[in-house]
């Protein structure tokens, strides 16, 4: 049996390149999405057909056209800027359906604060934190936070034209050692009238749990922890291992309750500190996407991209989906960067109140996990090598 195609619309990272294998794997064929010639996803000999997304042209002018010319059932994408523009177009385009969230719960997704609220409806813990609003006594609120302190944007997608407008760096994460550090960076948006919302550090580890949400239900779940970032300080993923499903069951269901009262479909990551000395979880966000770690779900058995696919496609089967084995996955090049950064200095990419790393326990640990029997990589795979290449180039020529 012929399985319908897929559009995957973002194949040029590492994650849009995992959504390519796996559907490719299960005989979908797929219909790959890069915004450059040198897109890596098109280089993998899982996808049927590579196109190149036309520069400057809404989704809306174009995407229908190729829908009809290809005749595809379903569209995945892979960034946050698409999926919000993916969210004002209709849900079935075409005859195709458009797997990915739509506009009101997005909104509550991409905004921490209304994401907290309804946290802590279901009895989730967040960070002791503070959202500034023009009018408030600033120095008495950052008197009052525990340090260091984090700040990060509630919604990142609507305030990055403003902060280009005004000529300010768009900064996902920066940090405040005390309350005269908080006010002077705070400072900085003054003139826009808009600041970052402000949390407390919380201790531990990085975690994250995986739900492909389905009718009100999760019909898979994976979690994992992450063991390296780039930057040190904090940053994306660049080694992270499985945790099996017997571990932190209660926060798991937590973490089904907190998509199930957004409405939430299709896959997501509710991402927490988690601090075992004490058994807290506290949530920093939900990644409404698929998330940056993609690679090692995928490859520890759990298949989040087929799994949204069967859940669209009747003619994919309802096969229960197989419970998944221990894995590491590491993001090779950023994973060498970082080993860079601490070398250059431990202290600058240390957060507030942690310690710095050792250069020299940190090199014997990159080049000890080259091997480790369970570690696979977010781009290098045997059974279909060319991607890497193409990455490589893409990195030599500055993509």
């Amino acid at each position: 049996m012929t399985l319908p195609t897929a559009i995957v619309l973002g194949v040029d990272s590492a994650i849009g390149l995992t959504v390519v294998r796996e559907l490719g794997r299960h005989g979908v064929p797929v219909i790959a999405i890069g915004k450059s010639a040198r897109a890596i996803g098109r280089y993998s000999r899982h996808k049927a057909q590579f196109v190149v997304r036309p520069k400057e042209r809404p989704l809306g002018d174009w995407l229908p056209e190729l829908i009809r010319d290809s005749g595809a059932a379903v569209l995945l994408a892979i960034s946050e800027g698409d999926l919000v523009a993916l969210a004002e177009l209709p849900g079935v385009i075409e005859g195709c359906r458009i797997l990915t969230p739509r506009a009101d719960r997005l909104a509550v997704v991409l905004d921490k604060t209304r994401t907290l609220d309804v946290a802590a409806q279901v009895g989730i813990d967040a960070p002791p934190g503070w959202q500034p609003l023009a009018g408030e006594d600033f120095a008495a609120k950052a008197a009052a936070l525990p340090y260091p302190a984090i700040l990060k944007w509630s919604d990142p997608p609507a305030m990055w034209a403003a902060l280009e407008a005004a000529g300010l760096p768009f900064e996902k994460i920066d940090y405040a050692t005390d309350a005269a550090d908080l006010l002077a960076k705070l400072a900085r948006y003054d003139a826009l009238g808009a600041w970052p919302l402000v949390q407390g550090w919380c201790g531990g580890y990085g975690f994250g749990q995986m739900l492909m949400m389905a009718g009100g239900e999760a019909r898979l779940l994976f979690q994992h922890r992450r063991l390296r970032e780039f930057p040190a300080s904090g940053g994306v993923s660049t080694l992270c291992e499985s945790v099996p499903l017997s571990q932190h069951r209660a926060q798991m269901k937590k973490s089904e309750a907190l998509l199930r009262a957004i409405g939430w479909e299709g896959p997501a990551m509710v991402e927490y500190r988690h601090d075992p000395a004490t058994g807290r979880y506290w949530l920093m966000e939900i990644n409404g996407r698929y998330w940056g770690s993609l690679p090692l779900a995928s490859q520890a058995g759990a298949h989040f991209a087929w799994e949204q696919y069967r859940a669209a496609v009747p003619q994919a089967g309802a096969a229960a989906p197989q419970p998944y084995r221990a894995r590491r996955a590491r993001y090779a090049i950023p994973d060498i960067k970082r080993l860079v950064q601490i070398w250059r200095s431990p202290a600058a990419v240390t957060a507030p109140g942690q310690r710095s790393p050792g250069r020299l326990g940190e090199s014997i640990a990159c080049v000890a996990e080259y091997l480790h029997p369970r570690t696979g990589y977010y781009v290098w795979d045997w059974r279909d090598p060319m991607p890497l290449v193409g990455d490589i180039i893409g990195i030599v020529r500055g993509r």
